[in-house]
C-alpha cells in the first residue's frame, strides 16, 4: 500500500530524515533540519546528481558565497522584480501569498494576470483563513532577505536567491579554464534564499533550501550540447505544452515538431528524466510543463518545468530555463567587466569603432600613481559602458572623449548564450519518499523502496543473539564493511524481524544476519529488503558482492 505525504513527515520526524528548525524556542516556518538519516539521503542524491552532470558531462563545480553585494542583484535584476504578489487580512493583519490562495480552491489555477487574480479572489469570496476578514488587494512583496556587510552603516548586500549569479560573474576564469572554447557547462550546488510570503508543507516551500543548478554556456550562433548520451533524443517523456498540449513523444519528435526549440533544452530535459529515474522516482508521474510567457522569469525566453505528481498534487521540482544572454548582458552593462568571448573571423575585417581616450593629465590628478593603470581599464571598456568607475571611483566626463578609429578585427567580441537546468533539492528529497514509502502486505511495516545508491546506509549487520560469540562476530564483519568504505547500520536490540523492520523502514536495501552456522563456517545470511529473499555467503566475499550490487544503481542512468 502506497504512503500519502502525512505518513511521510510522520516518518521523516520518528526516524531522523528531517523535523522542523529551533523546536526548543517554538520553531521557525520555513526552516527544516535534516537529522542523520535524512543528511545522508541528501548527500546521496547530490552525489547521483554530481555524478551525472560533473563525471559523465565534464561540467566544472564551483563553490561561491551565500552573500551576494547589492550591485550584482541590481544587476540581475532580482532587487527589482524578484517577488510575489502578497494580501493582508484588514481585520487581524494575517499575511497571505495570493494565489496560494487560489489555489486552494482552484488546484490548476496560474497567474496570467493582475487582473484576473483580483477578481478570482473576489468571485471565489476568499477571506482570511484565520478570522475570517476581509483581505486587502495583492501587491508586490521582495522575497530577498538583506543584510548589511561590515561595521558602521555596512553595505547592503542580500543572501542568494539562486545560486547562478555566482557562476556568471566567474565567466572569465571558467572560459580559461575551458581553453577559451564553447559550449561548456558549470555547476553549483549550495544554498537559496527565499523570505518566503507563506511557507509550507515541510520541505516543499522552504525559506533557506538546496540547490543544485547548471549553467552552460553556448556561442549564440551554435545552440548545441553535445553530451554524454547519443541516444537522448530517441527517450520518451510526458510533455504539457503551454498552448494545452499533453502528449507523450520522443524529445526529437518534439524537436522536429517545434515543440521544443533549443536542442539543449530537449537534452537537459532527457538529462532530468534520466536523473530522477536513477535515483529511483516513479517515472509513471513525471512530466515536464511549458511555462506561460505572462509565467516567465524576467531572464527567461522559454522554461519547461520538470513536475513530479505526489498526494499533494503536481509539484516542481526542476526548471530548464533558456536564460539566452540576459545575465551576462546585465553584468557587463552594470561592472564594465570584459564578460566576452572571442570569437575568430573567417577573414579579418576592417571596422570602424568608438573608443574611449583617456588625457592623461587628467588621469594623474586624479588617480596619482595609478593613473596608468587605469588607463588601460578605461580604454579596454566598450564605450556602450556608461559611468566608467576604476577601483571604487567614478571616472569624470572632463577626464576622457570618446575617438571613432579604424581596426583591423580577427575577433569579435561575443556575448555567451546560456540554458539553465536548475534542481531543487528538497523537493526531490520529499517527492523520492513519497514515491518510495509502502506498507508491506500481511504485515504493515512501513518499506522505504529507496535505491542501493541513494539509501543511507548500504547494508545492516544483525546478530541473530547479542550473545554466545555472535554479538562480537557481528561487530568484526561490521568493522571490516567499514573499512571497505561502506556505511553500515548496526542493530542487536529486539527480535531479528523488528530489526528487520527498522532497517526496511529507512531505505537499508540489504541485511546481513550472523547466526550460529557463521561461527561454524564463516557464512552469512543476507537478505535483500524489497522481496526479502535471503541466501547464505562467505563473509569474506561481502564487500565484493554489496560493490557488485550497489554499482550496478549506480551505473543505470
Amino acid at each position: 500500500m502506497k504512503m500519502q505525504y502525512q505518513d511521510v513527515v510522520e516518518l521523516a520526524k520518528r526516524r531522523g530524515i528531517f523535523w522542523p528548525s529551533f523546536e526548543i524556542y517554538n520553531g521557525l516556518s520555513g526552516f527544516y533540519d535534516y537529522g542523520p538519516i535524512g543528511s545522508l539521503i541528501k548527500d546521496n542524491i547530490i552525489s547521483a546528481w554530481k555524478h551525472i552532470f560533473i563525471d559523465l558531462e565534464h561540467m566544472a563545480p564551483i563553490d561561491s558565497p551565500n552573500i551576494n553585494p547589492q550591485e550584482v542583484l541590481d544587476a540581475s535584476g532580482h532587487t527589482k522584480v524578484f517577488t510575489d504578489y502578497i494580501t493582508y487580512c484588514e481585520r487581524c493583519g494575517e499575511a497571505y501569498r495570493a494565489d496560494e490562495l487560489i489555489k486552494k480552491k482552484l488546484p490548476d489555477y496560474e497567474f496570467t494576470s493582475y487582473d484576473d487574480m483580483v477578481k478570482k479572489i473576489e468571485h471565489l469570496g476568499i477571506r482570511c483563513e484565520k478570522c475570517g476578514g476581509p483581505l486587502t488587494k495583492p501587491e508586490k512583496f521582495n522575497l530577498m532577505l538583506s543584510t548589511k556587510i561590515g561595521p558602521g552603516k555596512g553595505k547592503l548586500s542580500y543572501l542568494r536567491p539562486e545560486t547562478a549569479q555566482g557562476i556568471f560573474i566567474n565567466f572569465p576564469p571558467y572560459l580559461r579554464y575551458f581553453r577559451e572554447k564553447l559550449p561548456f557547462g558549470v555547476v553549483q550546488v549550495g544554498k537559496g534564499f527565499r523570505n518566503e510570503i507563506s511557507p509550507r508543507q515541510s520541505l516543499l516551500r522552504l525559506r533557506e533550501f538546496n540547490m543544485a543548478e547548471a549553467e552552460v554556456f553556448f556561442d549564440p550562433e551554435n545552440i548545441v550540447w553535445n553530451g554524454f548520451f547519443n541516444d537522448m533524443m530517441s527517450l520518451r517523456v510526458r510533455l504539457l505544452t503551454n498552448r494545452g498540449e499533453d502528449v507523450e513523444i520522443t524529445l526529437g519528435e518534439a524537436m522536429e515538431r517545434g515543440i521544443i526549440k533549443q536542442q539543449p533544452i530537449a537534452y537537459f530535459i532527457g538529462l532530468t528524466y534520466r536523473f530522477l529515474k536513477n535515483i529511483g522516482m516513479d517515472t509513471g508521474r513525471i512530466r515536464f510543463r511549458q511555462h506561460h510567457p505572462e509565467e516567465l522569469a524576467h531572464y527567461s525566453k522559454d522554461c519547461w518545468d520538470c513536475e513530479v505528481e505526489t498526494s499533494n498534487g503536481w509539484i516542481e521540482v526542476t526548471g530548464i530555463a533558456d536564460r539566452n544572454q540576459y545575465d551576462i548582458r546585465q553584468h557587463i552593462e552594470h561592472s564594465g567587466a570584459d564578460l566576452y568571448f572571442l570569437k575568430k573571423l573567417n577573414i579579418p575585417r576592417k571596422i570602424k569603432v568608438k573608443r574611449y581616450r583617456a588625457l592623461d593629465t587628467k588621469f594623474k590628478e586624479i588617480f596619482g600613481k595609478d593613473w596608468e593603470k587605469a588607463k588601460r581599464y578605461l580604454e579596454s571598456l566598450d564605450v556602450n559602458v556608461k559611468n566608467p568607475v576604476f577601483q571604487g571611483r567614478l571616472i569624470p566626463e572632463d577626464a576622457y572623449s570618446v575617438v571613432e578609429i579604424e581596426e583591423e578585427e580577427e575577433f569579435s567580441r561575443e556575448i555567451a548564450w546560456v540554458i539553465e537546468p536548475s534542481f531543487g533539492i528538497d523537493r526531490i528529497i520529499l517527492s523520492l519518499l513519497e514515491h518510495s514509502l509502502y506498507a508491506r502486505e500481511g504485515t504493515g511495516y512501513k518499506v522505504l523502496k529507496l535505491k542501493p545508491h541513494i539509501s543511507p546506509f548500504k547494508v545492516a549487520v544483525l546478530p541473530l543473539m547479542s550473545k554466545d560469540g555472535l554479538d562480537d562476530e557481528a561487530m568484526r564483519i561490521e568493522r571490516m564493511l567499514r573499512e571497505e568504505n561502506f556505511t553500515v547500520y548496526y542493530d542487536e536490540s529486539g527480535s531479528i524481524g523488528k530489526r528487520y523492520a527498522r532497517a526496511d523502514e529507512i531505505g537499508v536495501p540489504y541485511c546481513i544476519t550472523v547466526d550460529y552456522q557463521t561461527l561454524k563456517d564463516g557464512t552469512v545470511t543476507l537478505r535483500e529488503r524489497d522481496s526479502t529473499s535471503q541466501e547464505r555467503i562467505r563473509k569474506e566475499d561481502l564487500p565484493d558482492r554489496l560493490r557488485r550490487l550497489i554499482n550496478r544503481c549506480i551505473t543505470t542512468i
